[in-house]
């Protein structure tokens, strides 16, 4: 996050909405994240003070199907050709909600087209769609046009606050950090073939899907930067009933990674759709010579937060409750102790990048910031692919600086 963005979240208020014309917004996609963000477009302006917009376009490949969702979601009309919404005049933003291998050919014409455009992660299906997808969105900012990707979860307040935390300096130098994202929803093999676990349209399984937020949040807690990856993939199930019978999977239903930052601390990923019991747990532990910070996305409104340099006797994790008005984004919401959940996140995220239209500034993270995951997730796939040999990555300045005021 840039300066701006990093005190924005504690001002929900806001810029003003201006005195223009209200910005058309475009969907495209309408399953699982189109309902997720179409209620954040629905909730945002009655919570936060942003520029105007409408809910003009849903579009989706079944005609009946995005008219309804669009009915039930709030979205002024329908459409089944993105093409021509996107070259539309009354349309300024483009909102990419589709599946990974249509990311990099919509977003890309979004942009030429001069729409802002804010896509789900991963970024891309692929590292080379990935960095056409960033030249694109850097030369459309010359422009004026705003770009960014959807890791959501830099939205939680208590992960902000954490951010903050170690931005502060209050964990001192930090060592290590273990994240695990785990989920159980292939754990029955008798579950049914989806786009998600073929390798054309999903690009990879566990490791893109779940293993971008956790190093995402790797890179956006401690602002730092991957050196070297090694990884390793597993599919534990490797076929599963389609239309017509058996069809193969073609992606990983698991992965591990250990990733090396430029600071010297070292952080290790673990990802899997098959762990019994853990229905949408993202685990972080971050440790540092001061202090230490945990949570758990299933109790994502707590922080577990140890102050090291307090007498032992005084020592032990202390839970923080994140929803006091002076938290990230709390104040705009409920009185203390009343807490939020998981779709809260996409409503801060369509705020952040509706501030940022307004203003004229970068929203984060950019499509860049979602390049820099796709190259780690690339170079896990190429350690695995060598019996987990060590991948070196490029080495220069962190693409997320450090918190305001750190």
């Amino acid at each position: 996050m840039t300066s701006q963005d990093s005190a924005a979240p504690h001002a929900p208020p806001g810029p003003p909405a201006g005195t223009g014309s209200p910005l058309g917004v475009a969907m495209i996609g309408y399953a699982f994240m189109g309902k997720a963000h179409s209620n954040a477009w629905r909730n945002v302006a009655s919570y936060f003070d942003v520029p105007a917009f409408e809910q003009r376009v849903l579009v989706g490949r079944e005609a009946a199907g995005v008219a309804e969702a669009a009915a039930k979601y709030g979205w002024a009309e329908s459409s089944t050709e993105w093409r021509e919404v996107i070259a539309r005049d009354d349309i300024q933003i483009v909102d990419i909600c589709a599946p990974g291998f249509m990311h990099a050919e919509i977003a890309v014409a979004a942009l030429a087209a001069g729409k802002h455009v804010l896509v789900e992660k991963p970024l891309a299906n692929t590292l080379a769609e990935a960095e056409s997808m960033a030249a694109a969105a850097q030369s459309a900012r010359s422009q004026g046009v705003q770009s960014m990707v959807g890791f959501n979860y830099r939205r939680i307040p208590a992960l902000a606050l954490a951010r903050e935390l170690i931005g502060e300096g209050r964990l001192g130098a930090i060592r290590h950090v273990r994240a695990a994202y785990l989920q159980d929803w292939l754990v029955d093999p008798e579950s049914p073939m989806t786009w998600r676990l073929n390798r054309e349209t999903a690009g990879s399984g566990a490791l893109g899907d779940i293993a971008s937020h956790a190093i995402d949040q790797v890179l956006f807690l401690l602002g730092d930067q991957v050196t070297e990856v090694s990884g390793r993939l597993h599919t534990f199930t490797t076929q599963r009933p389609g239309a017509h019978g058996l069809e193969k999977v073609t992606v990983d239903d698991a992965a591990w990674a250990t990733l090396s930052l430029a600071s010297g601390a070292v952080a290790s990923v673990e990802v899997s759709r098959m762990a019994t019991g853990q229905k949408n747990s993202l685990k972080l532990e971050i440790y540092g010579e001061k202090g230490s910070i945990l949570f758990d996305l299933e109790d994502l409104n707590e922080l577990g937060f140890l102050d090291a340099t307090v007498p032992v006797r005084e020592q032990g994790f202390r839970r923080i409750l994140v929803n006091e008005p002076v938290h990230p984004y709390a104040a705009a919401w409920w009185p203390q102790g009343h807490v939020i959940g998981w779709e809260h996140t996409f409503t801060h995220q369509i705020r952040d990048f509706l501030v940022a239209i307004g203003s004229g500034s970068q929203p984060s993270p950019s499509f860049e910031d979602g390049l820099t995951v796709q190259r780690i997730l690339a170079a896990v796939e190429e350690s695995a692919a060598a019996k987990s040999a060590i991948i070196q990555l490029a080495s220069g300045p962190a693409t997320i600086p450090p918190t305001e005021g750190a």
